[in-house]
């Protein structure tokens, strides 16, 4: 499975993020009152859950920062932390993800950093892995939405990719999707249609539809993708129908849940459009257990 790998300079992006927001240009007070300036450690980050780890190369860059902090050269600080399993892999309790080693004040530091990223995004790995086990077989794709938590879209449609899905646009120049607003404002999905094509006629548009009498109107007006939202599996299945006899593709959304996930890929659609991969997904219980005692160089 290619992850299309987080671009470093996203990676070095969020941890500066998350270190700042947890430094907010002050100090870890109760790392430096109880830790030893010259103390050294070892510490692993370990899966506390199951699950697909996602994140890692997040978690090193925060690392790299603190310990670049405390005085290590570059080279240094990226040969102090070593990752034990790749992002995409199913991980099981107990296992070791990643190791770091140097002053014991840095490691500390960056624990809290590290540890929010790599769980947040393990868990839409995790999440996404089981809904494309729902539907494995059916030919179904599983995708993301553009629901996302802000600032972190390129890295959770990443996690996404680990997990065995796909991903939808990342942003509103990508794509266009016509939805039920953008209809009310053109004054009907075929006026819509024709708006977006006259302006750009190369780009992708999928059109939103409620009813099956939309999805014939999207069609019959040459739509080649057809977002079928919030309908039942009876209403899916002839909107489905509809579709492929013209050539389009379609894809449901809204009202999925996982334990009906596969009955809806069931009825012939190409993608399932998850919002909840991105913004419900439970983070993954990682840990970073630092090996007693820190030691003096």
């Amino acid at each position: 499975m290619s992850t299309h790998a987080l671009a470093p300079e996203e990676c070095r992006r969020l941890a500066a993020l998350a270190l700042d927001e947890d430094l907010a240009g002050g100090t870890d007070i109760t790392t430096l009152a109880t830790v030893a300036a010259d103390a050294v450690a070892t510490g692993d980050l370990v899966a506390r859950r199951a699950g697909v780890v996602a994140g890692l190369p997040v978690a090193r860059a925060v690392f790299e920062q603190v310990l670049s902090g405390a005085g290590l050269a570059p080279e240094q600080a990226r040969a102090a932390v070593v990752e034990h399993v790749a992002d995409g892999t199913r991980v099981t309790p107990g296992d070791v993800l990643l190791t770091v080693t140097g002053p014991a004040r840095a490691v500390l530091t960056g624990e809290r950093s590290a540890l929010n990223l790599v769980g947040q995004l393990s868990g839409v790995a995790t999440l996404t892995s089981a809904w494309v086990e729902a539907v494995e077989g059916t030919g179904a794709v599983v995708r993301d939405t553009r629901k996302t938590v802000p600032g972190m879209r390129a890295a959770q449609k990443y996690a996404v990719r680990c997990g065995g899905g796909s991903n939808h646009r990342m942003g509103l120049a990508d794509q266009a999707l016509v939805k039920d607003n953008h209809v009310l404002a053109a004054g009907s999905v075929t006026a819509a249609l024709a708006a977006v094509r006259a302006v750009h006629p190369d780009v992708v548009c999928e059109v939103e539809c409620d009813t099956l009498e939309q999805v014939v109107e999207a069609v019959a007006a040459g739509a080649t993708l057809v977002l079928l939202d919030n309908m039942d599996l009876a209403t899916t299945r002839a909107a489905v129908e509809v579709a492929r006899s013209a050539g389009a593709r379609t894809e449901s959304s809204g009202s999925l849940s996982l334990d009906r996930a596969r009955d809806v890929a069931m009825t012939g659609v190409d993608f399932l459009a998850v919002g909840a991969l991105t913004h419900s997904a439970p983070v993954l219980d990682i840990g970073l257990d630092l090996r007693e005692p820190a030691a003096r160089p």
